[in-house]
């Protein structure tokens, strides 16, 4: 007996941190959107479009919730009488009442939770998309940082950060009329 509790426990300690929803990767845990949501109008009025942007931003685009998704759960914020909402500009904009204050200081650990494995994922999804060349080259300079660690010298630290604030421009495209461009056909 012993030998399949260890089986299980060591079958549980492989199974992957991050959900899964039919075989795929879930972005999001179950209620963390609700969560998210919910906060984001506890920080200012909003209206869904804008909310569904700010959820697609927060995933670099790897993840956008449907208005499927969203305005279901914005009516349902409504009917637990969390939100009102109101007409602006054409566009129905929701703001927090008292008593989805009240929920949301409440729910405060599990949203700063939520808000925790959503930043974990978003970083998640955007290591696993980098080019490989890319990848490698970044372990590279982690690798570089950890042996160099407390031996900077006079000047070293500042052409560094130059370098990394220039590959910055260059992916933010500010360098795409400087003199010195990079291609990926350039050689090294």
């Amino acid at each position: 007996m012993a030998r399949t509790s260890t089986a299980k426990a060591r079958k549980e300690d492989d199974a992957p941190a991050v959900p899964r929803r039919n075989g795929q990767p879930r972005v999001l845990s179950r209620g963390d959107l609700r969560l998210l949501v919910l906060a984001l109008i506890g920080e200012q009025p909003r209206h869904g479009y804008e909310l569904i942007q700010h959820i697609s931003g927060l995933f670099m685009q790897a993840y956008t919730p449907s208005a499927g998704t969203m305005y279901p759960l914005l009516a349902s914020f409504e009917q637990a009488g969390w939100v009102e909402s109101e007409e602006e500009d054409g566009r129905r904009v929701f703001r927090i009442t008292a008593a989805g204050e009240f929920e949301l200081k409440v729910q405060r650990t599990q949203v700063r939770l939520a808000q925790r494995r959503a930043f974990d994922r978003a970083r998640e999804i955007t290591k696993a998309s980098l080019p490989p060349p890319l990848a490698t080259a970044l372990r590279e300079f982690k690798q570089a940082l950890v042996r160099h660690h407390g031996r900077w010298s006079d000047g070293e630290a500042e052409a560094v950060a130059e370098q990394l604030s220039r590959a910055s421009a260059l992916l933010n495209g500010a360098l795409a009329d400087a003199p010195y461009r990079v291609t990926p056909t350039e050689p090294e």
